[in-house]
């Protein structure tokens, strides 16, 4: 089980799904894809890979995580491991482009 730390950009990215009441479908649709990146970073429905536009402050390997699919403006979860053993920093959760 990997521990979740969020970016300020991250959190603010959340609460502000969790508020609006037009997303709630999508917001239900991140916390689950959080839950799996917190058990299995690795789960099938995740899709994770490698994010090679982006790099964690210390230089690390960013990846994307999907939180939908097979939708217009899909959401994405952006991360990386760290800083220590078993966290996984959220960096950014946004729609995709």
């Amino acid at each position: 089980m990997f521990h979740l730390l969020f970016s300020s950009t991250a959190k603010t990215q959340l609460e502000s799904l969790k508020k609006n009441n037009s997303l709630k479908k999508r917001c239900k649709a991140v916390l689950k894809a959080l839950a799996y990146l917190e058990t299995n970073p690795k789960h099938p429905s995740l899709n994770t890979h490698k994010f090679s536009s982006l790099e964690g402050p210390e230089g690390e390997e960013i990846f994307e995580a999907y939180a939908e699919n097979k939708s217009p403006a899909a959401y994405r979860i952006f991360w990386y491991y760290g800083p220590n053993k078993k966290q996984i920093t959220i960096v950014a959760i946004t729609p995709h482009p």
